[in-house]
């Protein structure tokens, strides 16, 4: 993989947690929100390994909150996304793609339900709390939206939690997922929710005060050490292979939830308010012209992308881009999400891949990767 310096200026928001970051000699970084996010202490490799078997410590302070609190909470949330947030209970999370007027994805945040009248949207790379303040206010609701001092700490691999339970005690265990409960952490209140982006599981704390942020890693780091604790971070390998979608890289503005195959975190037919439906029931009796699947791509490793992969059909005619790939150690070969035009979508299609003049084979696969079948 190659990299480029970055200078970490004023101009940068810090994260409470950088100096420990760059103590534990993280090599490689990306901006997220206006803030620095480290992506590589060692290699990919070494840290897909490492995640899937033991136990990780990440700094994800640039998945910043967005607070919406007021009576009129509820009805602005709901505004914004397709997905029912009336069902949410206080100390709920649920992933929610927040859709502009076209259906047009702006976020994908998971709202965490805090009160009757507050909510955190936990959101991805860009500027959502510009866009609920000019709804907000274009509306009239009788609400507050605001950036809170709240900074995420990720404990991420399948000794999680172990580790979170000899933090907090044995309760941890019983958070159930997409849940969080109220902690004292380091001598600070923080929310405890299991979730976090990987799929081999863990916790997200949500760090409530930015000057507590070095002794909240320092709780976690002396911990950790019986469980081979490492800093890591959100891993492009173990990512894709766990099927999770990125804002910005696999979906922009430019889709809609269909065409980002995301239908099962949207409720079309809900009864609040939200500004796509429209849009959104045409799309589901028409189907989306274009959906985001899994591909498989034949052959050895490809060098890293930065430009748009063209997939092409028998022809030779664009049918779609790939927008995230990586070599998968799991299954031998390189996996990928690309979005493709209808009727060419289906699972068990053959294509094939220009991966800037390197013409490869490929299929579409199920979201389960059975690449044996």
């Amino acid at each position: 993989m190659s990299t480029l310096p970055m200078t970490l200026s004023r101009r940068l928001r810090s994260s409470p947690f950088e100096k420990r970051v760059l103590e534990h000699g993280a090599s490689a970084f990306t901006l997220y929100n206006k803030m620095v996010l480290p992506l590589i202490y060692e290699s990919y490799e070494k840290e897909y390994e490492h995640l899937c078997h033991h136990v990780q410590i990440w700094d994800v302070a640039c998945e910043r909150q967005v607070e919406i609190v007021g009576p009129d909470a509820l009805r602005l949330v709901e505004l914004i996304t397709p997905r029912d947030i009336s069902t949410c209970a206080i100390g709920q999370c649920k992933y929610a793609p927040l859709c502009d007027e076209n259906g047009g994805i702006i976020n994908d945040p998971i709202v965490l339900r805090l009160a009757e009248d507050r909510f955190w949207l936990s959101i991805a790379d860009s500027d959502v709390c510009l866009w609920v303040k000019g709804i907000a206010w274009g509306r009239g609701f009788d609400v507050r939206v605001f950036e809170p001092d709240v900074s995420p700490l990720a404990i991420q691999g399948p000794k999680a939690d172990d580790l979170v339970a000899d933090v907090v005690g044995e309760h941890a265990r019983k958070i159930r997922f997409f849940r969080f409960t109220d902690e004292t952490i380091a001598g600070t209140p923080v929310k405890l929710a299991r979730s976090g982006w990987s799929g081999q599981g863990g916790f997200e704390i949500y760090l409530q005060d930015s000057a507590k942020g070095l002794d909240l890693w320092d709780v976690f780091w002396e911990a950790g050490r019986k469980y081979d604790l490492r800093p890591g971070a959100p891993n492009l390998i173990e990512r894709v292979e766990s099927g999770l979608k990125s804002y910005g890289s696999d979906m922009t503005i430019e889709n809609n939830p269909f065409e980002a195959s995301l239908e099962q975190y949207i409720d079309v037919d809900k009864k609040a308010e939200y500004m796509c439906r429209d849009v959104l029931v045409r799309v589901r009796e028409e189907g989306p012209a274009r959906r985001l699947v899994n591909l498989v791509i034949d052959g050895d490793d490809l060098p890293p992308m930065r430009s748009d992969w063209a997939v092409l059909d028998d022809d030779g005619k664009q049918v779609g881009i790939v927008t995230t790939k990586v070599w998968s150690p799991r299954f031998g070969t390189t996996t990928a999400f690309a979005t493709i035009d209808a009727g060419h979508n289906a699972v068990g299609m053959r294509l094939r891949v220009d991966a800037d003049g390197v013409i490869r084979t490929a299929s579409v696969r199920d979201g389960k990767w059975q690449l044996g079948a």
